[in-house]
């Protein structure tokens, strides 16, 4: 079976909820993973997402900041919410497909939004890049992050690190900026590592070539500037290498009407 997944940060699903829908209907992913979705879950949009056919929603949100949230029109068999640095701010959840989504082999989504660490590349002057630092740490030793032999897990997310160099517009000016500094870097790359998991985008497009999907709102022309960076990612096991089939960014969804910064990551695998 083919089957389609896409991670967005949405900044807001209440906010962008049409977009949300315009994209749904649109390009019809299997399954949606949304970050900073900023709503506390009693006030998260579902019935607009199962009138568009997303019946199936695991979310995990709070008021005003953060929030993780998958929809699907696949039924899955439990979800789960991971507590990391002793936090409980809503930037993980888990889901796992299983029989009653045909799949003669269980597939589990985690779904992340990685701090985004403030401003200042010191973990000693700024408690929130501390705090980022640490999150990454703690993805690295997480076990249920290990997946192992054949296990099948997808792992996507606003993760805030653009890893490589051609993952920001100018590795240059951007080596010392919060989400391309050296030690961040070498943390996430470190996460992947430790996973064995297979970073879709540079499984597709070389490592020569730029691929973004953030642009700042600070940019008066984001498109003649296009000073972006690629913060939002795809991983699949090494089991999953061989089934991936295609890797889309929506990068136009960031001329949509009142947009999201991040623009949606698209990637088909063939189970």
């Amino acid at each position: 079976m083919l089957f389609k997944l896409t991670t967005w940060n949405i900044n807001s699903v209440r906010l962008r909820i049409e977009l949300v829908a315009k994209f749904l209907e649109e390009v019809q992913p299997d399954v949606l993973c949304l970050q900073e979705t900023k709503t506390p879950d009693d006030a998260f949009p579902l019935k607009r997402l199962k009138q568009l056919g997303y019946e199936h929603i695991a979310i995990a949100g709070q008021k005003g900041y953060h929030g993780v949230a998958i929809i699907s029109k696949l039924p899955f068999e439990s979800s789960n919410v991971r507590v990391f640095c002793e936090n409980l701010d809503s930037r993980h959840i888990s889901v796992a497909f299983g029989a009653s989504a045909g799949m003669a082999v269980p597939l589990i989504v985690h779904n992340f939004y990685v701090p985004a660490g403030g401003d200042i590349p010191d973990p000693v002057a700024n408690p929130k890049f501390a705090h980022k630092l640490q999150f990454l740490d703690e993805m690295k030793a997480c076990e249920p992050l290990h997946p192992r032999n054949d296990a099948r897990h997808i792992l996507v997310g606003d993760l805030n690190v653009a890893p490589h160099e051609n993952d920001v517009w100018s590795h240059k000016q951007l080596i010392k900026i919060v989400s391309h500094t050296p030690i961040e870097c070498e943390k996430l790359l470190a996460v992947q590592s430790e996973g064995g998991w297979i970073d879709v985008a540079r499984e597709r497009i070389p490592m020569s070539e730029k691929i973004y999907t953030w642009w700042s709102y600070r940019a008066a022309d984001w498109t003649a500037a296009n000073r972006g960076r690629r913060l939002d990612h795809i991983w699949v096991s090494s089991a999953m290498k061989d089934m991936i089939r295609d890797f889309t960014v929506t990068r136009e969804a960031r001329s949509w009407e009142r947009p999201s910064d991040h623009v949606p990551v698209t990637t088909v695998l063939e189970l």
